[in-house]
């Protein structure tokens, strides 16, 4: 976040793709070995109350706060560890603060159908963070934030999509239609090799913010559950080597449609919930992308085009 921000959040741009002279890598460009958590906790650095690992150094991963929860879960596909999602948790809200993941040519290939996997409680937190996997109850359902959908790849991949940890209290009408639309548009442009060699995501329910918060649901274990009055997307693409980005700032409410083929893809500019990285960082105090080389997140993060992503 090495920005300032616009004077307006709602000033919309439509650029080119922005072609940098930093050479795209592969579709695995920065896999390795897959750490076990002991060989995290031997070889991690502290910094202050944060403990990094080495998927902090991943392009999705966004800079963490101090005090919350860092999980990576990770699969066994092709013959070697691939990471599925990461979450920052925070144990105050009892709500991620963010979830990150990517398409790439491990990650986008259907290979399997959802799975249906009971909702269950993460077990890579602390039982202190156990939420218990109840439904919310009226009028929210459990939305996925890494979605069912964004991860069919393998079996497994799919089944950890429903830990609760990845779990939002999202409002029924808008986590299905309104949200599903968007989701839609991603594992569209993520599954679409002629569009991106990798596709980095992340997504989240704003909670750092107590008076942006629609509610606390309570749960059955005496745990209170921040409801986000906004959920968020920030999007890169790597093409070659061209890099572009995009963000999406979307109020929690319902938007008055019934199913998600009702819906244009360029709802989300008539609406104004179209930003730029940079805006979404101020927006949220998340530094997104935070691993690219500075004059790159520079140039990327500063601007969009909605015409490449929506159309």
């Amino acid at each position: 976040m090495k920005r300032t921000f616009r004077n307006s959040c709602l000033v919309f741009m439509a650029v080119c793709a922005l072609p940098l002279a930093f050479a795209a890598c592969s579709n695995d460009e920065d896999r390795y070995k897959m750490p076990s958590d002991v060989q995290w906790r031997s070889s991690a650095k502290a910094a202050g109350t944060i403990v990094t690992t080495p998927f902090d150094e991943r392009i999705e991963v966004p800079a963490r706060k101090a005090g919350n929860q860092f999980v990576a879960h990770t699969v066994a596909f092709n013959g070697h560890e691939v990471m599925n999602y990461c979450v920052e948790f925070d144990p105050v809200r009892m709500h991620s603060r963010w979830v990150a993941f990517r398409f790439d040519g491990d990650t986008r290939p259907k290979e399997v159908a959802r799975s249906d996997e009971p909702f269950t409680d993460d077990p890579k937190l602390p039982n202190s963070m156990w939420v218990g996997s109840s439904g919310f109850g009226w009028p929210y359902s459990r939305g996925h934030l890494v979605a069912s959908a964004d991860r069919l790849f393998s079996r497994e991949a799919n089944e950890q999509t429903f830990y609760m940890s990845n779990i939002s209290p999202q409002i029924s009408s808008f986590n299905a239609p309104y949200w599903a639309k968007l989701e839609g548009i991603v594992q569209n442009r993520g599954r679409n090799t002629s569009f991106a060699d990798t596709l980095y995501v992340v997504k989240g329910g704003y909670i750092d913010d107590v008076s942006d918060l629609l509610d606390y649901e309570m749960r059955s274990n005496g745990k209170q559950v921040a409801v986000p009055g906004h959920y968020f997307m920030a999007l890169l693409r790597i093409k070659g080597k061209t890099y572009n980005s995009i963000a999406f700032w979307i109020e929690h409410k319902d938007y008055g449609y019934d199913d998600v083929s009702q819906i244009p893809n360029t709802i989300f500019q008539s609406n104004h919930q179209v930003f730029t990285v940079d805006e979404l960082e101020q927006l949220t105090g998340i530094d997104f992308f935070h691993n690219l080389p500075d004059d790159i997140e520079e140039a990327v993060e500063k601007e969009y085009s909605a015409g490449l992503w929506l159309n």
